[in-house]
């Protein structure tokens, strides 16, 4: 299975509370997010805003789609939501 992430900008999704983003999986358009929860548990978001939210994903991204490459291999290629509960406890901002 071929997993690629493109760099787009993930999008706000108020209804949820996440940031969406997109996966490549064997070229077919995937969606992962990830909870605001998770991002400021362990990404240092410390604003409750899209951009404090997003710059908190950006700095975490590599590690954020690394954690969403194993769910999705898990779940053969099927959508991510990913939580606080699945990163390690602390503040990872600095990984």
């Amino acid at each position: 299975m071929e997993i690629r992430f493109p760099a787009d900008a993930p999008d706000y999704r108020d209804f949820n509370l996440t940031l969406v983003f997109p996966a490549l999986v064997d070229g077919e358009r995937v969606p992962c997010a990830i909870s605001v929860e998770a991002l400021e548990d362990h990404f240092g978001a410390r604003s409750n805003d899209t951009e404090g939210w997003r710059r908190a994903f950006d700095a975490g991204r590599a590690h954020i789609e690394a954690v969403a490459r194993e769910h999705l291999l898990i779940s053969n290629g099927t959508p991510v939501l990913l939580k606080s509960g699945h990163f390690p406890p602390g503040n990872l901002a600095g990984a």
